[in-house]
């Protein structure tokens, strides 16, 4: 059930969506639930094009050029595709501040998952692009893909608490959250964690469950 095994990056635009569009997003992934039940094995929208940024920044491809080919095979991705590619390249190139160390991409993948208990749910956090610096430090970058809503302090702030979570073999420090359309960078340096994460992550994710399963039962 896709909702109690969820994408951090899902979860987190859950949270914060205004109530309309919060419902919208659950009665299409009960939709999507019920598709996949019936046959259709669906896809990842944004994964294709996540693969191709981490390739991007391991020098095997340029970004730009791949996406202009992922749109050819399927039209459906125009319009936001070269938003991300845009969103992406402008933090890549410009914003983050390691761009112009020599580092090395760490070639395992990086990424887990979290339980929690008393919800009996798990949170993926998958596909980080990790790179190693020369100095030994590390930057383990989760994304944020979601047009609405934009992700805001706190909700940076709670990713970096799960990301601890399931990672814990780095350092709190390592951690950065992209909010790709918004070229939106955010250090867990600069948002030091106030000791209430876990509450308010199992508090708003059991609101998002409860409303899940009372939309789920009327369908």
């Amino acid at each position: 059930m896709s909702l109690e095994t969820i994408h951090l990056r899902k979860l987190l635009q859950l949270f914060y969506a205004e109530p309309r569009q919060r419902r919208s997003l659950l009665l299409a992934d009960i939709r999507n639930e019920l598709g996949r039940k019936a046959g259709d094995k669906g896809g990842d929208f944004h994964a294709p094009f996540w693969a191709d940024a981490k390739d991007h920044v391991a020098g095997k491809i340029d970004l730009r050029e791949r996406s202009n080919e992922r749109i050819k095979s399927n039209p459906s991705r125009k319009r936001l595709y070269p938003l991300l590619v845009n969103g992406f390249l402008s933090l890549w190139n410009e914003k983050a501040r390691w761009r112009n160390e020599r580092f090395d991409l760490i070639p395992t993948n990086v990424g887990a998952r979290f339980s929690i208990d008393e919800l009996k749910a798990t949170v993926k956090v998958e596909s980080v692009v990790a790179v190693e610096l020369q100095n030994g430090a590390h930057r383990i970058v989760y994304p944020y893909f979601s047009e609405q809503p934009a992700l805001p302090t706190d909700g940076a702030r709670l990713a970096f608490w799960a990301m601890r979570e399931a990672l814990p073999d780095f350092e709190l420090d390592d951690f950065r959250v992209m909010d790709v359309l918004r070229s939106s960078y955010f250090r867990a340096s600069e948002l030091p964690l106030r000791g209430d994460e876990r509450d308010s992550f199992v508090r708003r994710y059991d609101g998002v469950l409860k409303e899940w399963r009372k939309l789920r039962s009327e369908r």
